[in-house]
């Protein structure tokens, strides 16, 4: 009985944060005609209080097909986004891993004031750093290029953060038998370290994914060129009246992050245990 008294307002919790994403895939089913009448008062269109349903009067998938197949500058963001998340986790993969192993496992001057500083670049929002970025970028020439906003976000503390606390757990009985048998450091690294600390490789990368694949403020400050930008800018240039298009490409954009959710979701839960643990 205590059990199911909990569980009702967990039911009904899940169902207040499921609601919105209802919302978005009833309004995607839309037509024009019914959008306008159910969101005129928002839309400065008509007088009066936004009304919704459950589900559409006349379901559509008119905004689908308009999008799909009648809006390449859709498919043109849409690779944007993909070639800008693919490059920051290819990068980070490359400089973040090896950067969390030494950290955790090599003892050099300096470890802690540097992890310490690492510690505290994460804690700094993107606008505090944004000035230093530009400048830098325009001394690189990397403005305007897809390449200005993969850079920085390679070297992003964050997922050293999170890899760093799985190579700790890592135990030294394991690394030192390896050493007695004659393993170098390389071989620690690729045949201990990168299968026992996969976990928190996958959850950072699972984290980053929903980040930068929904990124917005980077984009805007540093890519001028319209035709560079990614995904999560396409809708801001969707006018009120075609509210359908804005619900669809919502929904088509929530799919990749949704999709790489569910198969790292045992993986994320152990990232943001990890994250919370005090060393």
């Amino acid at each position: 009985m205590k059990n199911k008294l909990i569980l009702l307002p967990l039911i009904l919790l899940a169902a207040v944060c499921c609601y919105p994403v209802l919302f978005l895939l009833t309004g995607a089913l839309m037509d024009s005609a019914e959008l306008k009448e159910r969101l005129g008062p928002v839309l400065g269109s008509s007088e009066g209080f936004v009304g919704w349903a459950l589900l559409p009067q006349y379901p559509t998938l008119q905004n689908y097909v308009e999008l799909l197949l009648d809006t390449p500058e859709f498919f043109v963001m849409f690779w944007n986004s993909v070639k800008l998340t693919a490059g920051v986790l290819t990068g980070q993969l490359l400089i973040g891993v090896p950067a969390a192993w030494g950290f955790a496992r090599f003892d050099f001057p300096f470890r802690k004031p540097l992890y310490t500083l690492y510690i505290i670049l994460m804690m700094m929002p993107f606008q505090v750093r944004m000035l230093s970025d530009y400048l830098v970028l325009d001394k690189l020439k990397l403005l305007d290029t897809h390449l200005g906003i993969i850079l920085p976000a390679v070297f992003s503390t964050f997922p050293v953060f999170i890899m760093y606390r799985f190579f700790r757990g890592i135990p030294e009985a394991i690394i030192e038998s390896a050493k007695l048998d004659g393993a170098g450091s390389l071989q620690i690294f690729l045949y201990i370290g990168l299968p026992l600390g996969s976990g928190g490789i996958i959850s950072a990368l699972v984290l980053n994914f929903l980040e930068y694949w929904n990124l917005i403020e980077q984009p805007l400050t540093f890519l001028k060129d319209k035709t560079l930008w990614p995904l999560p800018l396409f809708l801001p240039n969707i006018g009120l009246e075609k509210a359908g298009i804005a619900f669809v490409s919502s929904v088509v954009t929530l799919i990749p992050a949704v999709f790489v959710f569910l198969l790292g979701q045992d993986y994320l839960e152990q990232g943001i245990a990890a994250s919370a643990v005090k060393e």
